[in-house]
């Protein structure tokens, strides 16, 4: 082999590693062009706030015996009214933290047509009783069971907590997914209150 043909060699493999280089950086390029277009899409936005496939749906007429066994509530019975049903659990740390803040906006909002309901998700009552005696109750609050998950299915429920807003019309407009706080439930509620649903 003469110099000449190994010199022509030697230029073809680092002519081949080049490509390769900007083969590799060109990926690379375009990667980060993709991940900017996915993150910007969804900059600005709270994560917390999930689309559903639930929402401007109408909820199913559940039948949910009350936490402390006094009877059923039956969902049909809150047609008329605002209903903010969150689903909880004794052994979530996170409904610790958004506790306060359901009970105390339930309170404020308890002669405007509003209700509450907290929905026990996989937890014994025992235990949902005496997480209530810890933290307290909402005045006009209503806590209910929901053996077999029945009502987590319903409405779609991956963990908790989960909240969901729904429209004197029974329908869900609204969705919010970790521990929700005053600002989110009064904004969710008066949106709902003032596009007179």
């Amino acid at each position: 082999m003469t110099d000449t043909e190994i010199t022509v060699e030697e230029e073809d493999q680092e002519s081949r590693s080049r490509r390769k280089v900007w083969i590799w950086a060109g990926s690379v390029a375009v990667m980060f062009v993709l991940l900017g277009v996915v993150f910007a899409s969804r900059f600005g936005e709270d994560p917390r706030v999930i689309d559903s496939p639930l929402i401007g749906e109408p909820i199913t007429n559940l039948q949910l015996e009350y936490l402390d066994g006094s009877g059923t509530l039956e969902f049909d019975e809150l047609r008329g009214s605002v209903v903010v049903v969150n689903f909880w659990a004794s052994w979530c740390i996170p409904c610790r933290t958004e506790h306060g803040h359901l009970t105390s906006v339930q309170t404020a909002y308890n002669d405007d047509g509003v209700q509450f309901v907290g929905v026990v998700f996989q937890d014994t009552d025992e235990a949902a009783e005496d997480f209530l005696a810890q933290l307290g109750r909402g005045e006009g609050y209503l806590y209910v069971s929901d053996p077999g998950s029945r009502a987590a299915v319903e409405f779609g429920v991956f963990g908790v907590p989960e909240t969901f807003f729904v429209d004197q019309n029974g329908v869900i407009v609204d969705k919010h997914i970790g521990p929700v706080d005053s600002a989110r439930l009064v904004s969710a509620i008066e949106e709902i209150l003032t596009s007179g649903s």
